[in-house]
């Protein structure tokens, strides 16, 4: 369904050092970096996610209401993206745990990279 999702930067090199980290731990590895334009990860023949540099030269801003969830295998891989993002700057907006609100086995956590934008980890799976 998806080809790629782009997020913005204002500081691709900042950026680098906390999706490297992130990125790693959910088994994506980098396949493009450019200081001046930006990172991308993934398969270059499949799902990408990318941090630019806006095209139009202004300044990156967070969507409100937006956020990209990245799909994980194991609670433990949601746990580690969290604590990870956390010691590369990022902020907490939800510790990891189950949400049973959407259904009894939906294990996430939630975080904002240094730019503002929501990410989440993860897990549909039983313990």
């Amino acid at each position: 369904m998806y080809s790629h999702t782009t997020l913005g930067t204002n500081n691709v090199t900042r950026a680098a050092a906390f999706y490297d980290r992130l990125m790693a731990i959910l088994g994506h590895e980098r396949f493009f970096f450019d200081a001046e334009t930006g990172i991308g990860y993934g398969d270059l023949k499949g799902e990408q996610f990318w941090i630019v540099a806006p095209f139009d030269g202004e300044r990156a801003t967070a969507g409100n209401g937006v956020h990209i969830a990245f799909l994980t295998q194991d609670r433990a891989t949601v746990e580690a993206f969290h604590e990870a993002a956390l010691e590369e700057g990022g902020e907490d907006e939800g510790q990891p745990g189950l949400r049973a609100q959407y259904h009894p086995n939906y294990y996430g956590a939630y975080v904002r990279d240094p730019e503002g934008n929501k990410l989440q980890a993860v897990c549909h799976k039983a313990e």
